[in-house]
């Protein structure tokens, strides 16, 4: 059994003002529901973060699609995996829910995909292809920065290699590429290089959320705009070495980080995974030191 792709992820934070502030800034669209925020993405009905307030940060969930009628058959899968179902928390409801080997809790929903905005194709000249005559385009690059989906999240881990055959066995992801010791990436079958991943560390917690927008320029208008609301931390522009995309990653105000990306790999169930001793870009500024270091307290 496989799941059909990444809905949302939970975080838990002190203040959900902050994070209404800090979500809109960044180009999504908030709304307050059931003592939670609830952030998606402007023209895309479905859920991408549910945040709810805590006396600190930490990562409280992560929600997976199904088929529509298909829990009965996944809480037997699990099952038949040793995989305990627990009661949904408090402030979401609805679903199968169960914890990882790090003790996250993981959500499977029966809800689709929602289809997302769809970009305009800018008409670029590159050498004798010229797409764009007697028409200026910098006028045109200036608009507000909104990403049409949420593509992927990579966590905190404990132990990638455990993490990894745990959501192999019981979601059924699939394994895209490794930087050993280091980074794990998954995916869900065709598509995106990666939905879900895993940094490596002593305990659990969120690394980052990662959001597609259109373009080069959209990545650059976007950090531009996080730096003028006082989000100045960030580490970008760059070009990824796994998964390819463009990027420029934002810390958030609890020590994660949010990244603004473009032109990821797309792949198929012919892709073949390998480990790679490499960086994990292949050309930006250089990495800040904190980039891998889980700012999340450990639990005791």
């Amino acid at each position: 059994m496989r799941v059909n792709g990444l809905l949302h992820y939970g975080l838990q934070v002190p203040s959900l003002e902050t994070g209404q502030n800090f979500y809109s800034s960044f180009g999504l669209d908030t709304a307050e529901r059931d003592n939670s925020l609830v952030v998606r993405c402007s023209g895309r009905d479905l859920d991408q973060t549910v945040l709810t307030e805590g006396p600190e940060k930490r990562l409280h969930h992560v929600a997976f699609s199904v088929d529509a009628g298909s829990l009965p058959n996944w809480q037997r899968h699990l099952e038949t995996l040793d995989i305990r179902i627990v009661d949904p928390p408090r402030q979401v409801s609805g679903g199968l829910w169960f914890r990882d080997p790090d003790a996250n809790l993981v959500n499977l929903r029966e809800e689709a995909l929602a289809p997302w905005r769809p970009f305009d194709t800018l008409p670029a000249n590159f050498g004798d292809e010229i797409r764009r005559v007697d028409q200026a385009l910098w006028p045109t690059l200036n608009e507000k920065t909104q990403p049409r989906r949420l593509g992927h999240v990579l966590i905190f881990s404990s132990d990638n290699t455990r993490s990894e055959e745990f959501y192999r066995r019981s979601l059924g992801l699939r394994l895209s590429d490794r930087i050993p010791g280091i980074a794990t990436f998954m995916n869900t079958g065709s598509g995106d290089h990666h939905v879900f991943g895993f940094i490596q560390s002593t305990h659990p917690g969120l690394h980052h959320s990662s959001w597609e927008v259109a373009n080069l320029d959209q990545i650059a208008v976007g950090a531009r705009s996080m730096a003028e609301a006082g989000h100045t931390t960030g580490w970008g522009l760059g070009r990824h070495s796994v998964g390819s995309n463009l990027f420029h990653y934002i810390r958030d105000p609890w020590g994660s980080w949010i990244e603004y990306f473009s032109d990821i790999d797309q792949i198929t169930e012919k892709w073949e995974p390998q480990d790679w001793d490499t960086s994990p870009a292949v050309w930006c500024p250089v990495m800040p030191g904190e980039f891998i270091v889980n700012q999340e307290s450990k639990p005791e």
